[in-house]
């Protein structure tokens, strides 16, 4: 074998061998955007108690999460994340991140954002971009029933957790401050939501407007529905966490 190609040859497979381990790299991403499963796990949204209490300047509770909790958490985080925060290229690594509530002040609420990601992102065309804000507005209208289910059945059950702490014999003053600590992260995380809810109505407005003056389409009329629809659920919520933590935020950007 001639010399040069025995010499080209180890090169050429470690070019293979870079690729091979790019690719499965890759697969270990979820798919369709979701995080990958080496990522999850069960607690994976507790952070969202941590975050929302340190927030306000309260303490997170160190009781474990019940199931309705936990459920509470996960339900709420793809209401949290803000539609089309997560670039294409990272959708496919599974990208996930904490996010900071909106009690932080540093947090600026820009109504716009949504829009001009929409309407920035290459598409192959302006029905795609009404499609796509189609799709995002119905996914919060799938997610608003469930969300909410979850959050009346976790509110009530701190109701009677409330309730029973003053017959539970010997009682900590620690136990006490977790139970209370607690129920201030369950509503807490309820309020963020609805929040969130708000200001995504906001976008999703102010994008279909933008859409609408740059290539009217008969699309536009089916965004306006579903987003009508989005806003009544959002203004006339199941149940209402109780806003005594905290302060407003506006979202009108």
């Amino acid at each position: 074998m001639p010399e040069p190609i025995r010499q080209i040859r180890p090169f050429v497979s470690a070019i293979l061998l870079a690729l091979s381990g790019a690719m499965l790299a890759a697969c270990s991403g979820g798919d369709f955007g979701r995080t990958r499963a080496d990522m999850r796990s069960d607690d994976m949204h507790r952070w969202l108690g941590t975050e929302v209490t340190a927030s306000v300047g309260l303490k997170p509770s160190q009781f474990q999460l019940t199931d309705e909790e936990r459920q509470l958490r996960d339900l709420a985080y793809p209401l949290i994340e803000p539609p089309l925060s997560r670039p294409a290229w990272k959708s496919v690594f599974g990208d996930y991140k904490a996010l900071p509530s909106p009690w932080r002040q540093k947090v600026v609420f820009d109504r716009t954002m949504y829009g001009r990601t929409l309407i920035d992102e290459p598409h192959r065309s302006h029905s795609s971009r009404y499609a796509q804000l189609i799709e995002d507005v119905r996914n919060d209208i799938t997610r608003f029933e469930p969300f909410f289910g979850s959050a009346i059945r976790v509110i009530d059950l701190d109701k009677k957790r409330n309730a029973s702490m003053a017959r539970v014999s010997e009682l900590s003053p620690r136990e006490k401050a977790d139970a209370v600590e607690r129920m201030q992260e369950n509503s807490l995380i309820v309020q963020w939501v609805q929040q969130c809810l708000e200001q995504r109505v906001s976008s999703y407005r102010w994008a279909l407007e933008r859409l609408v003056i740059q290539a009217p389409d008969g699309m536009a009329a089916d965004a306006d529905r579903l987003i009508g629809e989005l806003a009544a659920q959002t203004a006339n919520p199941p149940v209402a966490a109780q806003p005594a933590y905290g302060r407003a935020v506006s979202v009108r950007g």
